[in-house]
């Protein structure tokens, strides 16, 4: 039985999918600053060239090679710039699962680029890999990530409650952590039917994935 991801690259019309690279050590170091992905992350705060450093060359090619799922850079076909982050974890080799998770730089928000890249590694995964399931797991407070969910057709299975801690800055910018609840999401691979071709209509673009 295969237990590790390919090494590959996922293209869309817009986007690609790829390994992070030493480049991207900047742009990843200014990206995990940001102020929500600061609240919805575990990711360090304040967040430095060397954790980013240590992501990029270490923890995040470790996803793969150990087994446990497979982490994309995700950049704009044209620009090359650097616009989010789409994981797969938490993966069940026996059961055919794992958990998706994504984030978006703050320069790129608003173009949905988020549902076109979580689509692409879904739609690979159940395409290319043979997956039978993915799960998500959205603070209950994450309005953009529940909105991502619903538009790749995911289906809310119920609540953890309060199995999550987020974090949230005062007025003087103090940081502080808070527990909330986990909205549980599934997606299958018949409940993408239909879906690429409504966020194709809706998005003015075309979404099936091609990958190497």
């Amino acid at each position: 039985m295969t237990t590790t991801f390919p090494d590959i690259s996922i293209s869309t019309d817009r986007l690609v999918l790829r390994p992070f690279e030493d480049v991207d050590v900047d742009a990843c170091t200014e990206m995990m600053n940001d102020e929500l992905i600061t609240s919805w992350t575990t990711v360090p705060q304040p967040y430095t060239r060397d954790d980013a450093q240590a992501w990029i060359t270490r923890q995040a090619p470790a996803e793969r090679s150990q087994g446990h799922g497979i982490v994309f850079a995700v950049t704009e076909f044209l620009t090359q710039r650097l616009v989010g982050v789409v994981s797969l974890s938490h993966t069940d080799w026996r059961v055919r699962s794992a958990e998706l998770s994504y984030l978006v730089a703050p320069w790129a928000r608003g173009e949905g680029y988020a549902s076109e890249a979580a689509l692409a590694a879904v739609q690979w995964l159940f395409d290319d890999q043979r997956f039978e399931r993915v799960e998500l797991r959205t603070a209950a407070d994450n309005t953009a990530a529940q909105q991502v969910a619903q538009k790749i057709g995911c289906i809310s299975e119920g609540v953890l409650r309060g199995a999550w801690i987020a974090r949230a800055r005062d007025g003087a910018g103090v940081w502080s952590e808070f527990r909330t609840d986990l909205i549980v999401w599934s997606l299958l691979p018949e409940d993408l039917d239909g879906v690429s071709e409504q966020f194709a209509e809706a998005s003015g673009y075309t979404s099936f994935p091609e990958w190497n």
